[in-house]
């Protein structure tokens, strides 16, 4: 059959159409790297049985990641529901808090191909996601450009400190992140699921960085927050040195049976109240539009959550049921939830620095007065 050819829109009679090779404005998909898991989604029934097998073996991961490292219990747990819905975490916290270790520990445990980028602010997009070299054949001679993947060609992704490159770097991960694919020569080339992005970044160190914009911030399902351990935990730390190797943690969970379980979270029924509970809490969080929130929020948020926002909720509930060995969402799984998917989507104001309002602060008061069901 040759390659796949796109279909595209004829500029000249704007009737659909079929492109060829010859067109430049032609993508060509790489048919290398194998197609998206499109099976059809299991009945309910089917889902159900198969996710009756997530919680003992997300029990029996943790258990594998806790040989290495210390506490964090909440950070596995959460990278685990964006992996079982398809989105992606930014991990803050101050250097030492061994966040790199956790995510190289996540990845053996899951049995995944690992990659890590460190950013720098010499880091240019083609060191991501690869580019055309020149190669000749040494026994005819001919010439012709290869595409050589970049790390982005992997499962579980670490870019390590993502604020330290400059945004024309930051931004050549957007498409990946987004349509899981990577489009070099005019040709897209797509990433292997399953595949997520696990970035770091430093909270303290400001010189030499660059923020993240909001628009990328917002393609992040989770902002996981890393912080110092208890008095116990470091002591464990301290007395262990947490230096066991990686190579003493076995696989867990295989490519195949994650995405097995990622179909079957995609069945997981949520009730209309549930629904409705997402989409108040995430428009009370928006100072200007339709129906105002709490006055404070006018007072200390700027912009507020867009409809992103209220799908991760919905989303990243289903997988934390899941989880926890249910197969329903819960008003519980959205709020629990909350602080994860909006701490990263909310412009604060001037005057919530002048009142030492933190994102988490307004979160947890939304939270508070925002009932999980209304009467009608």
């Amino acid at each position: 059959m040759g390659r796949q050819i796109c279909t595209g829109v004829s500029e000249q009679t704007g009737r659909a159409g079929v492109a060829t090779a010859s067109d430049p404005r032609v993508r060509l998909i790489d048919p290398a790297i194998p197609a998206p898991d499109d099976a059809a989604l299991p009945g309910e029934e089917d889902a159900v049985s198969v996710l009756d097998e997530l919680a003992p073996r997300v029990a029996q991961l943790q258990s594998e990641v806790a040989k290495v490292i210390v506490g964090h219990e909440e950070i596995i747990a959460a990278a685990l529901y964006a992996l079982l819905s398809r989105g992606h975490c930014l991990l803050v916290g101050v250097p030492g808090l061994a966040k790199t270790l956790l995510v190289q520990a996540l990845a053996r445990a899951l049995d995944l191909r690992f990659s890590r980028i460190q950013f720098t602010p010499d880091l240019m997009p083609s060191d991501i996601t690869g580019t055309e070299v020149l190669e000749e054949d040494p026994a005819t001679g001919h010439r012709r450009f290869v595409f050589a993947r970049g790390p982005v060609f992997t499962q579980v992704l670490l870019a390590d400190e993502i604020n330290r490159t400059p945004p024309k770097t930051q931004a050549s991960l957007l498409e990946a992140m987004q349509e899981k694919t990577v489009t070099a020569g005019g040709k897209i080339h797509r990433l292997e699921e399953p595949f997520i992005v696990l970035a770091t970044q430093n909270p303290i160190e400001q010189e030499g960085t660059y923020p993240l914009p909001e628009a990328q911030l917002d393609r992040f399902l989770f902002q996981l927050q890393a912080d110092y351990p208890t008095l116990e935990q470091e002591r464990r730390v301290v007395a262990e040195h947490s230096f066991t190797p990686l190579e003493r943690l076995r696989p867990v969970l295989s490519r195949d049976e994650i995405l097995r379980f990622r179909q079957a979270v995609a069945q997981i029924p949520v009730a209309p109240n549930v629904i409705d509970y997402a989409v108040r809490l995430v428009r009370a969080t928006r100072p200007t539009g339709g129906e105002q929130g709490p006055d404070y929020v006018r007072r200390w948020i700027r912009w507020g959550a867009s409809p992103r926002a209220s799908q991760y909720l919905i989303v990243a509930g289903k997988a934390r049921a899941a989880c926890q060995g249910r197969f329903n969402v819960a008003c519980e799984d959205v709020a629990a939830l909350a602080p994860l998917v909006l701490r990263h989507r909310l412009i604060r104001t001037f005057q919530a620095d002048a009142e030492a309002k933190a994102t988490d602060d307004i979160i947890s008061q939304l939270l508070q007065d925002i009932p999980q069901s209304i009467s009608r």
